[in-house]
Parts: C-alpha cells; sequence; structure tokens
C-alpha cells in the first residue's frame, strides 16, 4: 500500500477548498477518513484487522456539492474512485446489475492506476526500446522470409485438410522473417537514433507496424461468469490470433506507439493484478448516491420489497464480505462507502437498521445562498467565470465579468432555486449557458477584442425571463 500522500485532515481541506465552497463539516468528515486510512497503515498487521472506516452518509439537496467531495477527495491521493447510484441496482434473482458489480468496477479503477503506475516505472527503458524499434523501421534490413514448419503446429493438418490456410491463424505471421543487417544499415540506424532522440525527425512520417488490439467478443455468458471471477471475454479473447497492421504516423507518434507496447512486455501482469487488489482493499472509494431513493418507507408494496431486497444486498458489501473479480478475491473489509442522498422524502432511518449502523458519520450540507453562489463565480480554481472565459479567449474574446454582474447573476440562480425546483450550483450552468448563448454562437465571426458583461447585460438578457415564473420552470 503507498503511503506517499500522507496529507493532514486540514491539507485535505485546503486543496478540496480549492475546488468546492463551503461545507465544512462535510470536508472536514472525509479528510479525517482518510486520515484514519493512513493512521492504520502504520500500525501493525493483528491491529490493522481490526480497524475498519467508518462509513459517511451525506445528507444534502442535489448540486450542493456531495458528489464533488467524494470525487474531488479520491483524485487528491490517487485512490481508485467509483460512483454509483443506487437504484441502478436489483434484488439478487431480479434482471438487472448486482451489487457485487460495483466492487468489480472499483477493481477495475485500481487496476488502470497500478498498469499506469508500473508503465512510468519501465519508461525509461520502453522509450529506449522504442527509438530503437523507430530507427529499424526507417532503416529496414534486408528481410528473408522463414521457412514455416507445418510438423510443429498440432492444427496445421486440420486447416489444410479444410481447406484453409494455416497462416491466416498464426499468431506470429509479422515476426516470422529473419533480417539481415548490413555494416551501411547499422551505421544508418545509429545516426537515425541519436537524430530521434535529439527530436530532429519528430515530424517525419514512417511507416510501423502496430500489434492490433483484441476486442473481446461480447457473450451473453460474461456478466454471470465475471461475478464468479472468470473472465469469458478474455478467455475467448485469446482464441483469436493477435495480428500487427501497417500504420503510418510521425516518429514522435510512433515512439509513443512503441513505448507503451515496450512497457507492457516488461511489465508483469500478474504483479499487476496481486497490486491493484491491494490497492482496491485499502484504499478504494466508493460513493453511493440516491441512497435515499432505496429506502422502504414503512410500505410493503412489491417495489417497496424489491427496494428493501437491495438494501439488503448492499449490507454484506459494506460489512464486509469476499467478492470474486477477474483479477482475484476482493475484501471489503477496508473499502470506505460514502452515501448520499436528499432525503426529502425519506429520512436516513428509513434504512434499515443495519444499513443505518454501517454509516455511522452523519454529515448535513448546507443549501447554498446568493453569497455561495458568488463565491463559485469566482473563487475556485475551476471556476465557471474563468471556465467561459477560458473558452472564449481561443476565438481572441476577452469576456470580462463586473462584480455587480456576477451578484445578478448569483441572485437569479438563488431565485430560481427558491421559487422553483433547488438543484443547487447546477442552475448556474443553466443560466450562464443562456446568458451567454449568442456570444457563443457569434464568436468565431467577431472582431471586437474585449466583451463587457455588466448588471445591465445581464438582466436585458434573462431577467424578464426570471420575472415569469412559468417561463423560468422551462428555460432557467
Amino acid at each position: 500500500m503507498r503511503l506517499k500522500n500522507d496529507f493532514t485532515p486540514r491539507e485535505i481541506v485546503a486543496k478540496l477548498d480549492k475546488y468546492i465552497v463551503g461545507q465544512q463539516d462535510a470536508k472536514k468528515a472525509v479528510a479525517v477518513a482518510l486520515r484514519n486510512r493512513y493512521r492504520r497503515l502504520k500500525l501493525d498487521a493483528d491491529m490493522q484487522k481490526e480497524i475498519t472506516p467508518k462509513n459517511i452518509l451525506m445528507i444534502g439537496a442535489t448540486g450542493v456539492g456531495k458528489t464533488e467531495i467524494a470525487r474531488r477527495l479520491a483524485a487528491i491521493v490517487d485512490a481508485p474512485f467509483i460512483k454509483v447510484e443506487a437504484t441502478k441496482f436489483t434484488e439478487v434473482g431480479y434482471i438487472g446489475r448486482d451489487v457485487e458489480s460495483m466492487v468489480r468496477d472499483l477493481t477495475e479503477a485500481s487496476i488502470q492506476i497500478v498498469r499506469d503506475e508500473h508503465r512510468k516505472n519501465v519508461r525509461g527503458r520502453a522509450e529506449k526500446r522504442a527509438v530503437e524499434r523507430v530507427a529499424k523501421a526507417l532503416a529496414p534490413g534486408i528481410k528473408k522470409q522463414k521457412s514455416s514448419n507445418d510438423n510443429n503446429n498440432p492444427l496445421a493438418g486440420m486447416f489444410k485438410g479444410m481447406g484453409m490456410d494455416p497462416n491466416q491463424f498464426s499468431q506470429n505471421t509479422d515476426d516470422d522473417e529473419e533480417e539481415t543487417v548490413t555494416e551501411e544499415i547499422s551505421s544508418k540506424r545509429a545516426e537515425l537514433i541519436d537524430q530521434i532522440g535529439r527530436g530532429v525527425l519528430d515530424s517525419r512520417e514512417v511507416e510501423i507496424k502496430v500489434t492490433e488490439k483484441k476486442k473481446a467478443p461480447n457473450s451473453p455468458m460474461s456478466a454471470p461468469m465475471e461475478q464468479m471471477g472468470i473472465d469469458l471475454s478474455e478467455t475467448l479473447g485469446q482464441l483469436t490470433p493477435s495480428k500487427k497492421v501497417k500504420r503510418k504516423v510521425t516518429v514522435k507518434e510512433a515512439l509513443d506507439i512503441f513505448a507503451e507496447e515496450e512497457a507492457d512486455k516488461l511489465i508483469n501482469t500478474e504483479d499487476i493484478y496481486a497490486d491493484a487488489v491491494h490497492l482496491t482493499e485499502n484504499s478504494g472509494i466508493i460513493f453511493v448516491d440516491e441512497i435515499d431513493k432505496i429506502t422502504s418507507k414503512g410500505q410493503q408494496n412489491s417495489g417497496q420489497v424489491s427496494r428493501e431486497g437491495v438494501q439488503r444486498d448492499i449490507l454484506p458489501i459494506v460489512e464486509g464480505s469476499s467478492v470474486p473479480t477477474k483479477y482475484g478475491t476482493v475484501n471489503t473489509d477496508h473499502i470506505l462507502f460514502i452515501g448520499s442522498g436528499a432525503f426529502h422524502v425519506s429520512k436516513p432511518s428509513d434504512l434499515i437498521p443495519e444499513l443505518q449502523g454501517r454509516f455511522p458519520i452523519r454529515v448535513e450540507l448546507d443549501d447554498l445562498t446568493k453569497d455561495d453562489f458568488v463565491k463559485i463565480l469566482t473563487e475556485p480554481e475551476n471556476a465557471l467565470v474563468k471556465q467561459y472565459r477560458a473558452l472564449l479567449e481561443t476565438e481572441n474574446i476577452d469576456v470580462i465579468f463586473t462584480m455587480e454582474a456576477i451578484e445578478e447573476i448569483a441572485e437569479i440562480a438563488y431565485e430560481v432555486n427558491e421559487s422553483t425546483e433547488n438543484i443547487g450550483a447546477r442552475r448556474l450552468h443553466t443560466i450562464l449557458e443562456r446568458l451567454l448563448e449568442d456570444l457563443l454562437f457569434e464568436s468565431p465571426d467577431m472582431s471586437m477584442g474585449e466583451v463587457k458583461i455588466t448588471k445591465k447585460y445581464v438582466e436585458d438578457k434573462i431577467g424578464h425571463i426570471v420575472e415569469d415564473k412559468d417561463l423560468s420552470r422551462y428555460i432557467l
């Protein structure tokens, strides 16, 4: 397990503050949960087993930052993270996704993280090999086709008897060529290696042979087999021979392609699987959205019973169980679960008692105020105003928002949320798109270099829509 991101809770909150406005209680809760993971991994093995993560239940309206807090948290520590919707799962025995699929999806996210890490570790050697392969492609040797030996291929006779060419099933047809390298070719390659290393040939075109990535055939049996930890698609994919295809690319592109291929040859797949399973078990974060939608609310019709069934299926995953995946068995004891829901109609106590007990930390997120909207528009590193300015700068147009205009946009967002459905910060996206609609459309044909968005501009563009309550329901 990696301990490279040993941030203190205060540091984690400070990093979250760069992207998310307010919601300090929620930020503190997730920061402490993350720090406790770091603390646990410094203990001896016996004590590590005893300490389980304190799962978090976030309660708040849509658009107040629940998902963003969890997503940014995972990005800060480079931890595997997935977001799932509780309503997408069905009770065991019904058609639909089973709850264990969330663990399998999390493992897939871990595989990608670990594979990227392993590739970085061998990047130097892989790049050196890539340079040699590009030089070889630019200065090919004298090729001589190897004679095929059908006696070594037990299937060759069968293919011939069926009137088929056995070579089409060979996995190495592109490599079955002997190459003679003269001193002149060798000298030329050495010169090319030097030029490639200096970037002189980056834009030169070269024809290369690339291993075609197999697309595993789809099978209706894939999903149930995966639930048993069997990767049927990979097994079927191995029956399809890999082949090489010719492509014309620049030297720079060829280096990237070959570096990735060579890196994959240098890394051990079994090590990746083992590390990914370990990473999933100790650092994985599963964000379960709309958990309030699977409450029974005390009613006992068939639909409500099914929802309670989903809760009972989720329970063992959250409590800690072993889930078979195609990369190995994953133990969920130390995966951090963050539940999320608005709980407008239901309340947390409507969840089955056993599941309530598995989310001991409850955090209520505040509804966003006008001041919050002003901050969201201007303060975060990815603030919406900054995003739209950057987009229009690509058309050589400098958009300047006055403070009065920003306050007016915030006021409108707050009013519309209060008078219609409260969708939190997402309302700002709708308003800004409506406000800048003409500018975004006309900007490629405009010659003016600076456009100022004032309070009057905002009022003229969307003020009349806000005043008409019926119209604002449909447009904003």
